[in-house]
């Protein structure tokens, strides 16, 4: 095998790496586990201080993650072809 054959399958090996990595960052397990990580914690934060129903009040900011997720892509497109 050549240096070039090397150094060419180390850009490929990369590239799958990076591509990987792109569809870990959209995965929606990758979203979904965030969104409940999100909701325990502030259902926990809720309920330890005493607030009133912390249940419905721990979706507010799992909605607002989920919600800004969505979001994104088309943000990201507008802002591209500006």
């Amino acid at each position: 095998m050549t240096d070039l054959d090397k150094k060419i399958d180390s850009i490929l090996d990369r590239n799958k790496r990076v591509e990987a990595d792109k569809a870990w960052e959209r995965s929606f397990v990758r979203r979904g586990f965030i969104a409940l990580v999100t909701y325990v914690a502030a259902y926990l934060f809720m309920r330890f201080n005493d607030l009133p129903s912390s249940e419905l009040q721990a979706l507010i900011p799992t909605g607002a993650y989920i919600l800004s997720t969505l979001s994104l892509p088309p943000l990201k497109k507008w802002w591209l072809k500006r």
